[in-house]
C-alpha cells in the first residue's frame, strides 16, 4: 500500500483492538465470530463498494498511495479476493444460526480513534443503531452501568450509509442487531481488551432474557 509502518499500525489501517476483543468474547461467551485478517486499507468491508471510502486514498493527515487512481479491475481483484468472501463468511454463518430455529442477534465490533483530524473524542463507548432501538439500549444502559461515557450514535451514526454490514446482513432480514464502537485506548494491550471484554460478556449475556429469546449459544 506504500505506507511507512507507522501507518500500517494506526487507526486507518486496522480497528485497533476491536479483533482480539471479538475473539474474547467468542471464547468467553461460546458463541460465532467472523473476523477479517485483512487491512481495511486493501478494502474496506464495512463500506457499499461503491462508497468512495471503501478504497481510501487520504484520511487524518495520511496519504495512501497503493489506492491512488485504482483502475475498476484492480478494485474487483480486491473485491473478490477479500470483500465478497468475508461477507460470504459471513452470510453462511447467520444462515447456519437461523436454521436452528433462535434467530441470532448481531453484533458488529469496531474501534475508534481518541482524535480524529485535530480533535479528541470524548465518548468512550459508542453505540450504533438504525432500526433496531431495544438492543441498543441494552448496551447503553450496560456500559453506562459500568461508568463508560457513551456516544448514542456517536461518534458514527448506524443511520449512515457507512454501516454496510449491519444493513446487509442483519436489517436487510430483520435480526436484532447493534453496531459498537470502542475507543482504542481503551482496547489497545490486553489488559484494557480483558476489562471491556468482561463488561460485553455480562451484557451480552443477558441479552436472551432481555430480547425474550432462547439462550441457544453456537460456535462456528
Amino acid at each position: 500500500m506504500g505506507l511507512d509502518p507507522f501507518a500500517r499500525r494506526c487507526h486507518l489501517a486496522i480497528d485497533i483492538g476491536a479483533g482480539p476483543l471479538t475473539e474474547s468474547l467468542a471464547t468467553s461467551l461460546g458463541v460465532t465470530a467472523v473476523v477479517h485478517n485483512y487491512s481495511r486499507l486493501a478494502v474496506d468491508c464495512n463500506r457499499h463498494l461503491m462508497d468512495p471510502s471503501a478504497f481510501l486514498e487520504f484520511g487524518d493527515g495520511i496519504l495512501v498511495p497503493g489506492n491512488h487512481n485504482l483502475h475498476r479491475e484492480e478494485k474487483e481483484q480486491r473485491a473478490n479476493a477479500l470483500y465478497w468472501p468475508y461477507h460470504k463468511a459471513i452470510d453462511e454463518q447467520v444462515q447456519r444460526l437461523r436454521k436452528r430455529g433462535t434467530p441470532p442477534v448481531f453484533i458488529s465490533i469496531h474501534s475508534f480513534t481518541p482524535v480524529l483530524n485535530g480533535e479528541s473524542r470524548a465518548w468512550q463507548i459508542g453505540v450504533l443503531w438504525d432500526r433496531d432501538e431495544e438492543t441498543k439500549q441494552i448496551f447503553i444502559d450496560g456500559f453506562e452501568a459500568a461508568g463508560y461515557y457513551v456516544g448514542d450514535n456517536e461518534p458514527y451514526s448506524g443511520k449512515a450509509p457507512q454501516d454496510f454490514t449491519i444493513d446487509h446482513h442483519a436489517e436487510e432480514i430483520g435480526l436484532k442487531h447493534v453496531g459498537l464502537e470502542i475507543r482504542q485506548d481503551l482496547v489497545d494491550d490486553d489488559e484494557g481488551v480483558e476489562q471491556i471484554s468482561r463488561v460485553m460478556h455480562k451484557i451480552i449475556e443477558s441479552l436472551p432474557e432481555r430480547l425474550g429469546v432462547k439462550d441457544d449459544r453456537i460456535t462456528a
